[in-house]
């Protein structure tokens, strides 16, 4: 598959950097600091802002403190945080102002581990405290376009949560599926990371796919 495009919008954790294992610790740690069952917090937290899973489930008067906490635990996990598989090579090889990144992390959480990946951080990115609503609304995909000056609708977007990727189809984008989770929805295409993904054009954006049978 190849595909024309104005930008290339990437989802982090999943998609560019492999976190999956510090982000277990440390919601497991979290869960067990304030009581909270660990199944059912989990069961719902990925592709999310932290806020918008702990407000479920921690009292007004405790949310803050959980979510400092939190942070504090990813960020002392994040050392060590590898690349997801193309992740470098593609970034590198996207043309600059042509692509972002919006995460549902924090700003620090992400830079930590956008550091221990090797990951080039663009010179604006969409984290968690820059817009009022979370995915799976469009706001993240929404900011992280208009950052661009791109129109969203000519925009890709690659996720690996259902989340995020219903907050892209609602900014207007196309999305890729990364990774095998199970989605609400059919994604334009699924890959099993960015190592199937070329740029075969700068001007226009050109990328091919090479999609999953």
């Amino acid at each position: 598959m190849k595909i024309e495009i104005d930008a290339v919008l990437f989802d982090s954790d999943g998609v560019l950097v492999d976190s999956h294992h510090q982000v277990h610790v440390a919601w497991t740690q979290l869960c067990d600091e304030f009581g909270l069952d660990v199944a059912s917090v989990t069961a719902e937290f990925t592709g999310k802002r932290a806020i918008d899973t702990l407000r479920n489930y921690v009292e007004r008067n405790r949310l803050a403190a959980a979510l400092d906490r939190l942070e504090d635990l990813e960020v002392e996990g994040a050392a060590g945080t590898p690349p997801v598989p193309g992740a470098i090579d593609l970034t590198q090889s996207l043309p600059d102002g042509a692509w972002t990144i919006a995460t549902s992390a924090t700003r620090r959480l992400a830079l930590a581990r956008w550091a221990a990946a090797g990951i080039p951080v663009p010179a604006r990115t969409t984290t968690a405290e820059d817009v009022a609503n979370g995915k799976p609304h469009p706001d993240p995909y929404l900011h992280a376009a208009a950052h661009l000056g791109v129109d969203p609708t000519r925009c890709l977007v690659f996720e690996d949560a259902d989340s995020g990727g219903r907050a892209g189809v609602a900014a207007g984008a196309q999305v890729i599926a990364v990774g095998d989770q199970p989605w609400s929805f059919e994604p334009l295409a699924r890959i099993p990371d960015l190592r199937s993904v070329t740029v075969e054009a700068s001007n226009p954006l050109t990328l091919r796919i090479d999609a999953a049978s």
